[in-house]
């Protein structure tokens, strides 16, 4: 059996080992599990959901702990995740309820219309390192709340918080059965993906996995597959009296979470001619980020990378950037080679012909000036991704007219590209996703609605057509 480590990113030290899971098995007890669970009243199913946020609520700080250690996030941003996968289940509850209810309709001849939902079966969760528990929270709670056995296979770089989770549901009284652990790297992916005993597959990742996964699909429409992927987000700020602020969104958007975030901000748009005075504001702030161990005291803004080879990768990118013509403003630096650390970078790319339209998921921000906001929209619509984007500064007015022309499924006005409540679909257009927003919205592809026409006693004449009797 293949071995799955866990590592800290910030130390190297093994905090968690398992081993390589079986996609098959775990999806046949899955579906000798699911139609038990499927029959159990909706209000058993959101108790039981009520009590697994009970327990996450109950166990708070080892969760935070682990999050900020395996993932190497600040411990306070790991608290955070932690409170939005407590909100989340009541935030499931209501979506159901409003996306999903039961409805009846009076009919003709004292027919009635019924609207109901079927859940799928089993459906398969597939989550990123990056929010280990809140996205894996997003899907799962909501697919068990429509009645779905769910078989969960975590990142391979986080796979100790998704086996936190997946206990914290058994410690709420969910049956073994109705969610599974599949721990494992690529190939168990595309195990649980491809087997053919799977009724869906909510997928978080990268856009290239998105697109194999959608290819892989193609022939069976009869599953559902809903895919949240990556980005290459715009922020343009533009006519603010308040620098200080719009340097402050602007640090927050690019650099939480060390850049691993899909709604972060790659892509700076400013007026030409008139940008000095952020750039200045901007550089100030990078200068005092401490980037540190998660659990370290002064308490760090930025933690490392999830591993070295993430950390190589962004460093690649960043120098083919100066390679085409780009002027490093702040250079990423590594401050030590056996460490993923690395410090927030901003680089002018103004002057590359054909930029690259990629997501750097990383502490990397490129700065663009243009003339006019004519042209700052036709910048930040310059790409094939369409997650999240923001404007900072501006009227009402200009607002208006960049809501209604820039392409992204998240679009936000003096706050950051990665605010996001919970209480809201999370999705894209473009590369970014699939036209299946989760969050709010993820109980539409949990269950599927079904329309019914009934009445008590069959009434029914043929009035035309018919020779006399």
């Amino acid at each position: 059996m293949t071995q799955i480590l866990s590592t800290e990113p910030a130390t190297g030290t093994v905090i968690w080992r398992g081993e390589a899971g079986d996609a098959a098995r775990e999806i046949a007890v899955a579906r000798a599990a699911w139609a038990d669970w499927a029959a159990r009243p909706v209000a058993v199913r959101i108790e039981t959901l009520r009590r697994f946020a009970n327990v996450i609520r109950g166990r708070t700080e080892p969760l935070a702990d682990l999050i900020a250690r395996e993932t190497g996030k600040p411990l306070w941003n790991a608290r955070q995740e932690v409170e939005a996968v407590i909100n989340g289940v009541e935030v499931a509850v209501s979506a159901y309820a409003e996306r999903s209810s039961q409805r009846r309709f009076e009919g003709a001849m004292g027919a009635r219309q019924a609207l109901r939902h079927k859940p799928h079966g089993v459906l398969g969760v597939i989550a990123p390192f990056t929010l280990p528990a809140q996205i894996p929270g997003r899907h799962i709670v909501p697919a068990l709340l429509a009645g779905n056995a769910v078989v969960f296979k975590p990142s391979e770089k986080a796979p100790a918080t998704g086996a936190f989770l997946v206990e914290c549901h058994r410690a709420a009284g969910l049956p073994e059965g109705v969610l599974r652990l599949l721990v494992g790297g690529p190939s168990e992916g595309e195990a649980l993906a491809g087997d053919p005993g799977l009724d869906g597959l909510l997928f978080t990742g990268s856009t290239r996995t998105g697109i194999a996964l959608h290819r892989q699909f193609a022939e069976r429409p009869d599953r559902i597959l809903a895919l949240e992927l990556g980005g290459n987000n715009p922020l343009i700020v533009w006519d603010t009296p308040d620098i200080a602020s719009a340097a402050v969104v602007t640090v927050q958007s690019a650099y939480l979470s060390a850049g691993q975030r899909s709604t972060a901000a790659r892509r700076l748009i400013v007026r030409d001619g008139a940008h000095e005075p952020l750039i200045e504001e901007i550089c100030k702030l990078i200068g005092r980020i401490i980037v540190d161990d998660p659990l370290a005291k002064p308490q760090p803004f930025m933690g490392p990378l999830i591993d070295n080879d993430a950390a190589d990768h962004v460093q690649e990118r960043f120098l083919d950037l100066m390679l085409k013509g780009g002027r490093p403003i702040s250079q990423l630096a590594r401050r030590d080679p056996a460490r993923p650390f690395l410090s927030p970078a901003l680089i002018d790319v103004t002057g590359i012909a054909q930029r690259p339209d990629e997501e750097i998921f990383g502490p990397v921000l490129q700065l663009i000036r243009v003339p006019d906001f004519d042209a700052a929209i036709a910048e930040a619509n310059a790409t094939r991704f369409g997650l999240s984007a923001a404007l900072v500064g501006g009227s009402p007015a200009l607002y208006d007219r960049f809501w209604a022309n820039v392409r992204a499924g998240i679009v936000n006005w003096n706050r950051p590209t990665s605010s996001l409540p919970t209480s809201t679909p999370a999705g894209g257009i473009g590369l970014s996703g699939n036209h299946r927003p989760g969050g709010y919205y993820a109980a539409d592809h949990c269950a599927y609605p079904v329309v019914s026409s009934e009445a008590e006693q069959p009434r029914a004449v043929i009035g035309i057509g018919l020779e006399d009797a």
